[in-house]
């Protein structure tokens, strides 16, 4: 490599590397795996040190790569919170060991010995006490200028409010999820059909950096204390000795600390890590090797980025070969339909895998996967078993190609796959696979506001057969309902009420009530006044529907497709058999029309006090406005609460009217 081409290759390090620290630590949302980014780093470095014309202060091999985000207060850390210099072999541990010898020897330093630590994969942060209480909490940030998460931190069960001396420290710890934790997460999202985090070191980061602490609160973040950054008016004579002190304080100390005195030491305890790595009960990253005596340690020093007085050693990501063996299809409670690989088991990490999720149909064909194909397996994060790497020059000429289904294969409704989206879904409205969900949404507050109809009781009602769709609902008796609970007469009538009284809603919340893809309650209003009947709606082109004001293509061709298949055309059937109501109601509000808001769009952003942000809308709606979910030059007022975000600031930009809640009701008077 000439002078020219390596210029070319530490630029193009550098900006690959801050794009994907940029993902990692400031979007909590990774595209590459560590091993990746490492291994990008280790090359960037070494050609920087080849060349060292080029090297620069701003390069991520100088400093850390995290930001601020906006939203969070800055703090900045009396004593910097640093990163660690990454190795991947046992002979670079050596190394290591060998100049810190050389070190000891020439500063005649007789306690040489070592600490050999887990490095927990979660998120640093530094934790100050007065007078022994907690009174701030931060994010390690760039390592100098880190965010206030004090009222996140403060959700975290093991981290103590008061500690058992009233002394003045500033403490280091690393925020994380156990596994297990972390799995019960990931399988609520997946049937939840939302997008699953790709580890627990970036579910515990995004956790942490909420900006509503009440997000926060309902996540199992923990913590291990791992580092004394800063205390008054005690000394220490090594490190282990400092983390005895703090896990008498009543902090959650790291619980991997193997004392070393030794290479030959320090080799076998990152070897015992690496071996019992599976058993712990938290993620790790590595093997952190630190030098216990302080004062050997103040000796040492630092660089900008790094201490010279410890190094992290890197565990390689374990990889096997499996056979794909078949290629199957889940159905989700939203409807999405999801390719399944099934492998022959093979250990990884310490797990056995038999499946894993292929995604969708773009991923099938950017792998070239094929049914039979010999497949490359690697645990992301070493949690989420996924397909890397497919072994071409092993196909036998017999595998396979898999194509995704044209129907539901639960239910037989059309399966669909919208412009600009990677899922197939079923269209099938009383599909069993969505059904749950199905029924939850039909009940809930915003479409039939059936009360006492809530998870539990449909539960129970599909558990003992009792419904099956959701013209069901209607049919149920008073004795079934009492069946669910002991002495349940009371409850039971009061159930039945309620669903006898949501035969009577407007049109516009059956509409909302079934669910359909892009038709939420503002649409569905939309429809109910402009067509005035199912009957009519159902009869309309999705050409029709797009040359309607706030229904567009993708909208109006979900709601036709919807309504020509077979299972909704016998719902709706069944529902106005049931005596549900298929027709608009005018409001008394609309006979006596004030459409003093007319034209107008508003904007809401930030928490209101005394509305929510739905009433808010309803009120707008009812005067004849417009609310939109982005700030432009078109709107009209901004509705700002508190903790208004990035909707404010561009409001402010572009000198959009901005109204506080009290002016807004000036506006409703």
């Amino acid at each position: 490599m000439n002078k020219k081409e390596a210029k070319e290759r530490i630029e193009n390090l550098r900006k690959q590397l801050e794009y994907h620290a940029k993902k990692y630590y400031d979007e909590d949302k990774p595209e590459i795996s560590d091993f990746e980014y490492d291994m990008m780093m280790v090359e960037l470095r070494n050609l920087e040190k080849q060349y060292p014309e080029y090297k620069s202060e701003n390069s991520l091999t100088q400093k850390v790569g995290g930001h601020i985000k906006e939203g969070f207060e800055k703090v900045t850390h009396e004593v910097p919170l640093q990163s660690l210099q990454d190795v991947f072999s046992i002979e670079e541990v050596n190394e290591y060991i060998e100049k810190i010898e050389e070190k000891a020897k020439e500063n005649k330093i007789e306690n040489k010995t070592y600490v050999v630590e887990t490095k927990i994969d979660g998120l640093s942060a530094a934790l100050e006490y007065k007078q022994g209480k907690f009174i701030r909490g931060a994010t390690r940030g760039n390592g100098l200028v880190g965010e206030d998460v004090t009222q996140n931190l403060k959700t975290i069960k093991t981290i103590p409010m008061e500690l058992k001396e009233k002394i003045d420290i500033t403490v280091r710890g690393e925020v994380f999820i156990s596994k297990k934790n972390f799995e019960k997460m990931n399988k609520e999202r997946e049937e939840k059909e939302e997008e699953l985090f790709a580890n627990a070191r970036n579910a515990a980061a995004g956790s942490l950096r909420q900006l509503d602490s009440k997000i926060t609160a309902k996540r199992p973040l923990d913590i291990y204390i791992f580092n004394v950054q800063k205390i008054e008016g005690k000394t220490f004579n090594s490190h282990f000795e400092e983390l005895e002190y703090l896990a008498k304080l009543g902090f959650n100390v790291n619980p991997v600390r193997i004392p070393c005195n030794n290479a030959e030491e320090v080799e076998k305890a990152i070897k015992k890590i690496g071996e019992e790595r599976e058993k712990l009960t938290f993620d790790i990253d590595g093997a952190v090797v630190k030098i216990d005596d302080l004062k050997f340690r103040e000796i040492l020093g630092t660089t900008s980025k790094t201490p010279r007085w410890a190094i992290a050693y890197k565990y390689p990501p374990e990889r096997k070969e499996t056979k794909l063996k078949d290629i199957i299809c889940q159905v989700g409670r939203t409807g999405v339909i999801t390719p399944m690989a099934i492998l022959e088991p093979v250990k990884v990490a310490g797990s056995t895998i038999s499946k894993t999720t292929l995604h969708n149909e773009d991923f099938i064909k950017e792998k070239d996967l094929k049914i039979g194909d010999t497949v490359v397996i690697q645990k992301a994060g070493d949690v989420i078993p996924e397909i890397v790497e497919v072994k071409k020059n092993k196909r036998m000429g017999k595998e396979q190609d898999f194509e995704m289904p044209k129907v539901c294969p639960v239910c037989g409704a059309e399966a669909i796959r919208e412009e600009g989206e990677a899922a197939i879904r079923c269209t099938g409205i009383e599909c069993p696979a969505k059904l749950f969900r199905n029924l939850v949404h039909f009940a809930s507050r915003e479409a039939m506001n059936i009360d006492g109809l809530g998870e539990a009781i449909i539960k129970q009602l599909l558990d003992k057969g009792l419904i099956k769709n959701m013209a069901d609902i209607y049919s149920l008796t008073l004795e079934e309902v009492a069946s669910l609970k002991k002495n349940g007469q009371k409850f039971a009538q009061n159930l039945i009420d309620s669903i006898n009284k949501s035969k009577e809603n407007d049109l516009y919340r059956l509409i909302t009530a079934f669910g359909i893809r892009h038709v939420g309650t503002k649409a569905a209003k939309i429809l109910a006044k402009r067509y005035k009947t199912m009957e009519k709606l159902m009869q309309v082109t999705s050409e029709e529907l797009t040359m309607i004001e706030d229904i567009g293509p993708i909208a109006s061709n979900s709601i036709r497709e919807f309504f020509l298949q077979d299972q909704t055309i016998d719902l709706i059937k069944r529902l106005k058999q049931a005596g549900v109501n298929m027709n608009y109601i005018e409001t008394e509000e609309e006979n006596n029309a004030d459409n003093r808001f007319q034209g107008k769009i508003f904007v809401l952003t930030g928490s209101l006090e005394k509305y929510t942000r739905g009433e808010a809308s309803d009120i707008i709606e009812k005067f004849g406005g417009k609310t939109s979910s982005s700030v432009s030059k078109k709107t009209d007022y901004v509705l700002a609460g508190e903790e208004a975000g990035s909707k404010l600031t561009k409001a402010q930009n572009l000198g959009v009217k901005i109204i506080s809640e009290q002016e807004f009701e000036e506006l409703i008077k």
